[in-house]
């Protein structure tokens, strides 16, 4: 059930954000747009009392009740750049907006960037294991947690990796190709 859940969030957030997107620039209403696009990250809150429901009332933690803190810290810490990335194309295809800036490829610019996506990576880690943490409190019970507490262990290694990956951009920044003209 948890699952089935969880992808209906998932769909109910873009919906939110294209029913607030579409009213905002093609329907020219900003504020239902904006009442719309508050409604996305409330769609965690449906998740997450779902999810304390069904292990305070005795059901066993399994990977499902992992993927669903997962999915809310991310949604929490990348959501508003989602939302801000689709408003940018929304903008530009339905309203006149300017043209979306690619994000940086090279050097400085992308080490930056990719320490920024590291940082929403961390919020997000925080979030999901803050919120599995409190789900093994609230079930109060090892053995019925042990689910949730390799999901701690995996997040931390996802962590770890998109660190390494930040730190290479660092370290080894990515630099443009040259082209011999002749």
């Amino acid at each position: 059930m948890i699952v089935t859940l969880i992808v209906a969030c998932e769909i109910m957030f873009w919906v939110f954000i294209a029913a607030g997107l579409t009213a905002r620039y093609l329907f020219r209403k900003p504020g239902v747009g904006a009442g719309l696009l508050i409604c996305a990250p409330l769609v965690d809150v449906v998740l997450l009392v779902a999810t304390a429901l069904d292990l305070r009332g005795g059901g066993q933690a399994n990977a499902s009740h992992g993927l669903a803190a997962a999915y809310i810290g991310v949604s929490i810490a990348f959501g508003h750049s989602l939302i801000s990335w689709a408003d940018a194309r929304f903008a530009y295809r339905f309203a006149g907006g300017p043209k979306p800036v690619a994000p940086p490829k090279y050097g400085t610019p992308r080490a930056i960037r990719e320490w920024r996506e590291f940082g929403k990576a961390a919020l997000a880690w925080a979030i999901s294991c803050a919120l599995l943490t409190a789900a093994i409190v609230l079930v109060g019970d090892a053995s019925r947690t042990e689910a949730l507490s390799s999901w701690v262990r995996t997040l931390t290694v996802i962590l770890a990796v998109w660190g390494a990956i930040a730190l290479s951009y660092t370290v080894f920044p990515k630099r443009e190709k040259l082209t011999v003209r002749g």
